[in-house]
């Protein structure tokens, strides 16, 4: 018998292309056995895979085999030949690795490191909506019946599919269509969304996933149906041609409503001495993105950067240098004012921490910083409960933001005055955003955990036991001892439960302070950023936290400061309060209805729509503005035609949209050719100009 062969394909395409192929020995011993095995098609001219127990021949060998003379016997193959095989099975390894390789970079697949192709068909059907179990058999999820439906997929062709078929011969396989939808990471301790009024033509929902061709076979019979090839089979002479769907029509963004476009810089553009990083590299990045008519640039003014050593000093030579250059560019700005710590967190490169004065006050004062219920301090920001407490070299937190502020506003008075300057982003709270900071991934929570209240530093207990005492109920003065831990679910705990403690009186009170804490911060802060930026709009950032938005609890939600179970609103306070200070809100809602069919969504009884059209209503019942960024890296055509969708509504009766969009991020990736060209077609839409393939 042969010696089996192992396919191993890894992420590394040179360590593919160099695997040597093991000699095949001793074949004329065996006898009166011919093993031939299913037929794979990868799309490579010329090529196919065979299996039997774990060999690998190509079409051409089979047919010497069974068409021989002495069939009876496996005759030996010359030397020649067996480096013929050798080639052949380099190139197809090598196909193999592209195909791989195109599937993690431009299709987000999350395939494991050696990953053979069993891996990639178990992704694909799951991305097609179907189950697929340990053993390998695979059936329809329950909400698409005993069996695709007739009729042709409504599957995206996707970036990897176009890669597939531009490999395919002529004669053998016309196209295929993945139909998939992008893969998300769920271990950030925030959670991003899209905003979803009606169903998309790119919405790929799990019915769409799972509708799919019958295919025939020669005979003319039914064959079995599968779910991860679309568009229609015919066979020509003995050979089965798979035909592409129709294109989807895309919609004609020409004459709709003008959406600046702004791009994230790397979070590292300036570093801890507050110097701008290869600035020559930067302007020529800045230049290629102005040549699309890119309106400007987001960055990260860092408070740990700029005021890093003693307390009021500041340096901002780096962010002048940065500036300048977008003067002239001509490129607008939109300023962050970030308070918290850079590094713990999905995307962070960097580690950007709290100044070291802030560090050294809080070696001997752990209380400036969020506490959860077993003691543990989290480092990311300070604790709301010192805002008006004198902890920081006799000054409180509030008067620490406000002077950092007016120090920026001096500065860079210029590029006030000229309008460069379009946009204060105000950091809140963890990630610069508004919440607390409920889900540390440092402190072991894992996406669906509900999270911890962060309310046990002396300060805020502080405030907790005041707040009691108002209502004559001291013995108030605690937080939930039955919550739970970080990675809980909220059946699991008796205060989030159905007809849990959340609802009884002390719960009620609990979470309405808990909440009110949240609202008096960003009130507060925001009152401040008025003064300091007056004429200039300012922006307060929310998360989108929807997992366990379907339980009557909204355990997550409520962690993190959002006061909003099944029976009440806890958006529309938040909204007022940033509608009285003139406050936009940036929403991160670009792409989270592309997370709608993921099962641990479905699991943890996420609805990422439904929370977004509620945010998203009480910001434009208060009318206030709204800009939006996305949380994931978008490159491709489908994600582009989602986020035009949701930016500008197709069919909001009094035609509201977004005020901006900010994308995710100025990387090596946005700036190949092909992704670069995609994006210029997105930000041609977002213009309102005419949209055409460029």
């Amino acid at each position: 018998m042969a010696t089996d062969t192992q396919t191993l394909i890894g992420a590394n395409e040179e360590d593919e292309i160099d695997m040597d192929v093991k000699e095949e020995d001793n074949e004329d011993r065996v006898s009166g056995e011919k093993h031939i095995s299913a037929q794979i098609m990868l799309g490579a001219e010329g090529v196919m895979m065979t299996s039997t127990s774990g060999q690998f021949q190509t079409q051409q060998q089979l047919q010497e085999q069974v068409s021989s003379p002495g069939a009876g016997a496996w005759r030996s193959r010359p030397l020649e030949e067996k480096e013929r095989t050798k080639l052949r099975e380099r190139h197809r390894r090598a196909i193999t690795a592209r195909i791989l390789a195109g599937l993690r970079k431009h299709g987000n697949y999350n395939l494991r490191v050696r990953a053979d192709i069993n891996d990639v068909i178990a992704a694909l059907a799951r991305e097609a909506g179907w189950v697929v179990l340990p053993d390998g058999t695979t059936f329809p999820s329950r909400s698409q019946g005993s069996r695709p439906a007739d009729g042709t997929s409504a599957g995206m062709t996707s970036s990897a599919s176009q890669m597939l078929s531009q490999q395919a011969p002529p004669n053998s396989l016309q196209g295929v269509s993945s139909g998939y939808c992008t893969s998300v990471e769920y271990n950030a301790c925030h959670m991003k969304g899209a905003f979803m009024p009606t169903p998309s033509p790119y919405d790929l929902s799990s019915s769409a996933h799972s509708q799919s061709s019958d295919m025939v076979g020669n005979g003319g019979e039914k064959t079995e149906s599968l779910p991860l090839i679309a568009g229609s089979m015919e066979a020509i002479n003995d050979k089965q041609i798979i035909g592409l769907p129709p294109k989807l029509p895309e919609r004609d963004f020409a004459g709709t409503p003008y959406v600046p476009v702004y791009v994230m810089l790397p979070l590292g553009v300036i570093n801890m001495k507050c110097e701008l990083v290869d600035p020559d590299s930067l302007l020529k990045q800045l230049r290629v993105l102005k040549s699309i008519s890119v309106d400007g640039v987001m960055i990260d003014c860092w408070w740990g950067i700029v005021e890093a050593h003693a307390s009021q000093e500041y340096n901002w030579n780096g962010y002048r240098r940065l500036f300048q250059m977008g003067r002239e560019l001509k490129l607008k700005l939109q300023v962050v004012m970030s308070f918290h710590e850079c590094g713990g967190n999905v995307g962070d490169d960097v580690f950007i921490p709290l100044p070291h004065w802030v560090a050294e006050i809080g070696r001997s004062n752990p209380d400036i910083f969020f506490t959860d219920r077993e003691g543990r301090r989290n480092t990311e920001c300070l604790s709301w409960g010192i805002d008006k407490e004198r902890v920081l070299r006799g000054r409180t937190a509030v008067e620490v933001y406000f002077d950092f502020m007016r120090s920026f506003r001096v500065e860079f008075d210029e590029f006030f005055e000229d309008g460069i300057i379009s946009m204060v982003e105000v950091g809140l709270g963890p990630c610069g955003e508004l919440r607390y900071p409920s889900c540390p991934v440092k402190h072991g929570w894992r996406y669906p955990g509900i999270g911890e209240f962060q309310c046990y530093d002396q300060y805020m207990l502080k405030s907790l036991r005041k707040a009691a005492e108002m209502k004559g109920h001291n013995f108030w003065a605690r937080g939930p001892d039955n919550a739970g831990s970080y990675n809980s679910h909220p059946y699991e705990t008796g205060f989030f439960c159905d007809g849990g403690d959340y609802d009884g009186y002390y719960g009620r009170f609990f979470l309405n302070w808990y909440s009110q804490v949240l609202i008096n911060h960003g009130d507060l802060v925001l009152s401040l950023a008025k003064l300091a930026f007056e004429g200039t709009c300012i922006a307060a950032k929310l998360p989108g936290i929807h997992w366990w938005y379907k339980t009557s609890s909204h355990a997550a939600e409520l962690t993190a400061g959002f006061y909003n179970p099944c029976n009440r609103d806890g958006y529309i306070e938040i909204a007022e309060m940033l509608r009285k200070h003139g406050a936009a809100l940036n929403f991160a809602c670009a792409e989270l209805h592309s997370l709608e069919q993921r099962e641990d969504l479905q699991e943890a009884l996420a609805d990422p729509q439904g929370l977004v059209r509620q945010v998203l209503n009480a910001a434009w019942d208060a009318c206030i503005t709204v800009a939006s960024e996305n949380a994931f890296h978008c490159h491709d055509r489908v994600g582009y035609n989602k986020i035009l969708d949701n930016v500008k509504p197709v069919n909001d009766p009094d035609g509201r949209h977004f005020s901006s969009f900010t994308c995710l991020r100025l990387t090596p990736l946005l700036m190949e050719r092909h992704d670069f060209t995609e994006f210029e077609w997105f930000v041609k839409g977002m213009h309102g100009e005419a949209v055409v393939d460029v």
